[in-house]
């Protein structure tokens, strides 16, 4: 089991976090503490209605991590969720080798298809064509930087021989992990991805994320045998999927670290192999404590 720190960007999140010494600071914590990666969301282009009623500020997340790498060693860099049909495929191919290469391979791509309409409206994207586009982006991400002169005839782009270089330091490509709770991120991830990163959520949030329910553990570990079933149809060693996910419980640091270890312990169970976990923003110096607090009562259990 190992464990992603999701930058604490909530609502109200201490203004401290965006400075480059604590986001250093944090980051430095994370990896000192045992985290086996650091994880940026995106947003570029939310509406101000999706802020006022539970949404929170992003930065760029491969700006924010190509930042991280220059501040920490070891602990690997995460973009959790990278939306892809946001971007032309080849732009983002730049984009993510660029972060690897200054972090010395250590980026980790989740990706996922995004749900706010109005920012797919806000930055020029068909929203009905999201699952296609994000098909398309895979297809190009998994192939543009081991060809010489990739060539491609795209929804929206053409390629006539496009060198991208430098390649990423991981190659064919850095891990790519599917993310949602769908049938079809489920299928992604079993045949062309190297992980899959689901949520524990109720029918209310389902509805708000656009991606169906799992409901708990006992859900989870039916769903995580599904898609590493489909990995072994497919022709490739499901057992080796990463499978990370995200669940409250696991947040809850009120209740206390022995419950939430208890909380990690049914996600391992289930067949989770890393599990993130989002420390409170209200007060930088808190959080920072928070994830060594979490690093000692959790991580090192």
């Amino acid at each position: 089991m190992k464990f992603t720190l999701r930058y604490p960007m909530q609502a109200g999140c201490d203004s401290r976090l965006l400075r480059p010494p604590t986001m250093a600071s944090l980051a430095a914590a994370a990896e000192d503490a045992g985290f086996g990666a650091i994880a940026f969301t995106e947003h570029p282009a939310p509406s101000a209605k999706w802020m006022a009623t539970g949404g929170h500020a992003s930065l760029d997340p491969l700006t924010a991590l190509a930042f991280v790498a220059a501040a920490t060693r070891r602990i690997r860099l995460m973009t959790y969720l990278l939306v892809l049909p946001y971007r032309n495929p080849l732009l983002l191919a730049k984009q993510i080798a660029t972060t690897d290469v200054l972090s010395g391979g250590r980026l980790t791509v989740a990706a996922g298809t995004g749900y706010l309409r109005s920012e797919y409206a806000a930055l020029g994207v068909e929203f009905a064509e999201r699952n296609e586009l994000f098909d398309e982006s895979l297809k190009v991400l998994t192939a543009a930087w081991t060809e010489p002169e990739y060539r491609y005839d795209g929804r929206r782009f053409t390629a006539l021989g496009q060198a991208l270089l430098p390649a990423p330091v991981q190659l064919p490509h850095p891990p790519l992990w599917i993310g949602g709770n769908s049938a079809a991120a489920r299928s992604r991830a079993a045949r062309v991805g190297q992980g899959w990163t689901p949520l524990i959520m109720g029918e209310e949030k389902s509805r708000t994320t656009r991606t169906p329910a799992i409901s708990s553990p006992a859900a989870l570990a039916a769903a995580i045998s599904d898609v590493r079933q489909q990995a072994t149809d497919a022709g490739r060693d499901g057992a080796a999927l990463d499978i990370q996910v995200q669940w409250t419980a696991i947040n809850d640091v009120a209740a206390g670290y022995e419950t939430i270890a208890d909380a990690a312990g049914q996600l391992a169970e289930a067949g989770a192999t890393w599990v993130v976990f989002e420390p409170p923003g209200d007060d930088a110096d808190h959080a920072i404590e928070i994830i060594r607090e979490f690093g000692s009562a959790v991580i090192s259990a």
